[in-house]
């Protein structure tokens, strides 16, 4: 039996897309910050004329997974961070727009096999969102660490999986379906 886990070393190959809010831009900027923090001292150029991470800025929390899945469907990314941050106001809409990002950001791993990291903070007040963005701790270095771990892993089973693949291949075995094809032939997620 194998053990998979991922690493944080060898990651000059790797490619990332961070899909930002702008709504609570005070909040995201600074989680952005430390994640570009994370990867820069990962060995990740976080340039954003460099070749390593791409950024996408968009109105919202509730808009980062309809983003994300466009950029996971390119197949350019071995992960994919998103950040917003959602702070509870006076009303239920708070617990609508908290519960369909979190759900489509899920969504998006499972449809794509694209490793998507969950980087919404979800609080009551200002003060957390900003204590998790830097006062106290960012959590934007933790997103990044999960995207480093999850690429790694990612890389690790796929090439595990083409060796095998390889293997049965040459055993005369039928070669399995490439992952578009089963993307493609897969039905989509009906509304419940």
């Amino acid at each position: 039996m194998a053990v998979f886990e991922g690493t944080f070393t060898q990651t000059d190959s790797f490619r990332f897309a961070i899909v930002i809010g702008r709504f609570n831009d005070l909040v995201t900027t600074k989680l952005l910050e430390g994640c570009q923090d994370c990867l820069k001292r990962h060995g990740v150029n976080v340039d954003p004329q460099g070749t390593q991470v791409d950024y996408a800025w968009v109105p919202g929390s509730f808009e980062v997974p309809i983003v994300a899945r466009q950029l996971a469907l390119s197949d350019r990314y071995d992960a994919i961070i998103c950040l917003g941050a959602i702070i509870r106001g006076q009303t239920p809409h708070f617990d609508y727009v908290a519960a369909e990002v979190s759900k489509g950001i899920a969504a998006v791993g499972f449809q794509t096999g694209v490793p998507v990291v969950f980087g919404i903070l979800t609080t009551d007040t200002l003060q957390q969102a900003l204590e998790r963005a830097g006062i106290k701790s960012n959590l934007g270095w933790n997103y990044a660490m999960s995207a480093l771990e999850m690429a790694s892993l990612m890389k690790q089973m796929k090439n595990v999986s083409s060796a095998e693949n390889g293997s049965h291949l040459a055993a005369g075995a039928a070669a399995p379906l490439p992952a578009t094809a089963l993307k493609s032939a897969s039905p989509e997620p009906t509304a419940t």
